[in-house]
């Protein structure tokens, strides 16, 4: 038995614009976007779609499609990703026009960096 020859078809709605500065994003955009945030949090290997697999306990077929962006994840699975990966985080806020709240959370994480690194120096003086 062998597979068919037809690839998914994913619709594309052109970018209409809202008045907070978001744009629609069709099915492909949504899964490209995905997929590059995915590759820049957990990289281009195969461990890296095993791994997606085990924190969201999704399907290794639908984990492998993310990564190809041949479809976007959709639920459960976004919360889930959105919870183990910064890089999804920021690329949801984008794709809903929230910038302000990627700038806030880049604050806010520079802020516990900086913690951090003084108590690491503090310790280091004694």
């Amino acid at each position: 038995m062998s597979l068919p020859k037809k690839d998914r078809k994913i619709q594309s709605i052109s970018g209409n614009s809202h008045p907070d500065g978001a744009t629609d994003l069709g099915s492909a955009e949504f899964a490209r976007e995905i997929a590059e945030a995915l590759h820049k949090e957990f990289g281009e290997t195969h461990a890296a779609i095993k791994t997606v697999v085990a924190l969201t306990k999704a399907n290794e077929r639908a984990v492998k499609n993310w990564f190809s962006a041949k479809n976007g994840p959709t639920g459960r699975h976004l919360v889930d990703l959105v919870r183990i990966s910064d890089e999804v985080l920021e690329a949801v806020l984008r794709m809903s026009g929230r910038s302000d709240l990627i700038l806030a959370k880049k604050l806010g994480d520079s802020k516990q960096t900086l913690i951090k690194m003084l108590n690491l120096i503090g310790e280091l003086q004694g």
